[in-house]
């Protein structure tokens, strides 16, 4: 493996693309159709200097350059945002690129999708220490078929399902059929997202690396670890070695330890999500530094949608803690674990009681948006006029027990003790 990377430092292009060329240079890319996996515009990462790298690294080596975004259920790009997710205009990147095509994943649609296998139960239950025990059919996006070989570039950070993103998750669920993305994402909701985030070695983390050992192609990974726009480390190599230098990094970038619990957060979410599908990141992210009674009010105007791709199915079910569904067997066996896990993530740890029927969830979960608050009621989470709300009144109140996030959804903050970032 290749790659540098350091908390106190920023890299700049050449040392970027020295790295580059230093981890692609020893991959045998001459003459093959390679195809590059990439986050879409949800993820805060340099992808328009990777594309610019990667062009001129590859362009006179490789037979083919295509990319593929890794959308997992996130709704498709249009043409202008695909040529702005690699910093180019439309015209720009028809000019510039003519021969490098760049297309979304559709995770819903069998006929771009090619089965790989299966993951036998007994296979799942050993990963997941018996918490799940199904067959797991494996499935990708078919252009990896039409490649000699897989490059994956993007971000490595905490998150609420796989412990830390990155790596051969641009695989699964980035660019993977429904059933996969289904048990992992219902795996890390059992697990909880508060006992998995920011952890390395999860049962998630395990499943995906066990499926990629189904993928028939071989597979280069370029690392990236970042803060907001910073790029501080880029790490070339096998998936799992580059993701987990990446991962370390990432600890040190995207964790920050506060020294106590808080009963109010103002969580802020990042314009870059434009619906709460991904803005619960301002949630998840926050959940482990609020005391128990506490609440996190998720402030975020721009926001009218729960998911421009799932709306339906989370409405259907509501917002609930984890036993909700567990503990009710065979209610829910037809919703797809993808939207139970969802719905328990943003909720929260909690109890439910079967026999009252009584939910107690550990914090409350307030949306100050432009969701309706009726449709806030519905799906069983509280509601605050956004209007009249004024970030500036929460501010300089930390000896209250009370936090305001800007930007939320990167950054994960938990109680200490103190390995990161410290907050007082």
């Amino acid at each position: 493996m290749f790659g540098y990377g350091s908390a106190a430092t920023v890299l700049g292009r050449d040392e970027v693309a020295s790295i580059l060329a230093d981890g692609l240079g020893s991959v045998a890319l001459e003459g093959k159709k390679v195809l590059v996996l990439v986050p879409d515009s949800t993820r805060h990462a340099p992808i328009p200097l990777m594309f610019e790298l990667l062009a001129e690294h590859l362009g006179g080596r490789a037979a083919e350059l295509d990319y593929l975004v890794a959308l997992g259920t996130h709704p498709a790009m249009d043409e202008d945002a695909i040529a702005a997710l690699v910093g180019l205009t439309v015209a720009q990147r028809a000019q510039l690129h003519p021969g490098i095509g760049i297309e979304n994943h559709a995770w819903d649609d069998p006929a771009e999708l090619a089965p790989l296998g299966v993951i036998p139960a007994r296979d799942v239950a050993e990963l997941t220490q018996g918490l799940l025990s199904v067959d797991v059919p494996v499935a990708l996006n078919r252009r990896i078929l039409d490649a000699d070989h897989i490059v994956i570039c993007g971000p490595v950070f905490p998150h609420e399902v796989a412990g830390f993103s990155g790596g051969a998750k641009y695989l699964f669920p980035g660019i993977a059929g429904p059933e996969i993305i289904d048990a992992t994402h219902w795996l890390g909701a059992l697990v909880t997202s508060s006992a998995t985030i920011g952890v390395k070695d999860t049962p998630v983390r395990k499943m995906v690396h066990r499926a990629a050992e189904l993928v028939p192609r071989p597979i280069t990974c370029i690392a990236l670890a970042v803060s907001g726009d910073a790029l501080h480390g880029v790490y070339v190599g096998g998936h799992v070695e580059a993701w987990s230098a990446a991962a370390d990094l990432a600890a040190e970038l995207g964790i920050t330890t506060v020294s106590r619990p808080y009963r109010r957060v103002l969580s802020m979410p990042s314009p870059i999500y434009d619906d709460l599908w991904t803005a619960a990141k301002a949630m998840y992210k926050t959940e482990p530094a609020i005391a128990d009674g506490g609440e996190v009010v998720i402030y975020a105007p721009h926001l009218t949608e729960i998911s421009y791709t799932h709306a339906a199915a989370i409405e259907a079910v509501g917002y609930h803690v984890r036993d909700y569904f567990t503990l009710q067997p065979g209610r829910f066996d037809d919703v797809p674990g993808m939207i139970k896990a969802h719905s328990t993530h943003v909720k929260g740890v909690g109890s439910y009681d079967p026999t009252t029927g009584v939910e107690t969830p550990r914090i409350a979960v307030t949306l100050a948006t432009g969701i309706p608050e009726w449709r806030c009621r519905a799906v069983n989470l509280g509601f605050l006029d956004h209007r009249e709300v004024d970030p500036a009144e929460w501010e300089g109140r930390e000896d209250e027990g009370v936090l305001v996030v800007r930007n939320a959804g990167e950054m994960l903050y938990r109680v200490g003790p103190t390995p990161q970032r410290t907050v007082s």
